[in-house]
């Protein structure tokens, strides 16, 4: 089923939540489903952090951030059915998720130069493509005339639990509780910080699955896409 077809223009999904909730998963599915490019704004950032971690960038020093972001570039590509995240020509997939990215990110998203060059990129992107994008700002700020906006969240300690096995999985040293107080860390941040802080956008759908598996959401939001934007699946 290719539903920009069936609407018979470009379209754009915006998913926005706290981290750990499933957004990349519902994302990359959803945009299977549709025939739609999925965009992991998350992993864009992740990236911008790596390289900031590397390079030993101050971030209270905004002219070495600013100077640091002219010498990134960052893109996308899909390998074997997966997302591949390049970061100056380097294959950083992995990297990016491990705890020490983790334990940054949201400090280095909220410096309005590392947002500003971002959103630009992301921008550029939605005026070529029909696609699905996850992070924490996208349905408020980046692409606020979105087609249909989610926003996701669950309960704190099965986000922390699904996060724990995720990094458990990739044989991550970590402690449940690292993993805890990681993310009530991060929700403090992105909730609280000037620059286009995490919020819920007036017209945005809530989705809260903390009892839902992959299927059951992915189920809920194609329903949701049918209804919002007056697709007859046939």
């Amino acid at each position: 089923m290719n539903f920009c077809e069936m609407a018979g223009k470009n379209l754009i999904i915006a998913i926005d939540g706290y981290s750990s909730c499933g957004k990349s998963t519902l994302a990359k599915a959803l945009a299977k489903k549709l025939g739609f490019i999925y965009v992991d704004s998350g992993a864009i950032y992740r990236a911008v952090t790596l390289y900031f971690l590397r390079e030993q960038i101050k971030l209270s020093d905004s002219r070495q951030v600013e100077e640091a972001l002219k010498n990134i570039d960052i893109d996308m590509q899909y390998l074997n059915g997966q997302v591949i995240v390049m970061l100056n020509g380097e294959d950083v997939s992995a990297e990016i998720r491990q705890m020490h990215v983790s334990e940054k990110v949201s400090e280095v998203s909220a410096l309005k130069s590392v947002r500003v060059a971002m959103v630009a990129q992301q921008q550029e992107l939605g005026k070529r493509r029909n696609l699905v994008m996850d992070g924490r700002d996208i349905g408020t700020h980046v692409f606020p005339h979105a087609d249909l906006k989610i926003f996701m969240t669950a309960d704190p300690y099965i986000r922390a639990q699904r996060r724990y096995q995720e990094l458990l999985a990739k044989d991550e040293k970590v402690s449940l509780e690292e993993v805890i107080e990681n993310l009530q860390h991060r929700d403090l941040i992105d909730t609280t910080r000037q620059e286009s802080p995490l919020v819920k956008a007036a017209d945005a759908v809530l989705l809260d699955n903390t009892r839902l598996d992959e299927e059951e959401q992915l189920n809920l939001a194609l329903q949701w896409v049918s209804e919002k934007l007056k697709i007859n699946e046939g």
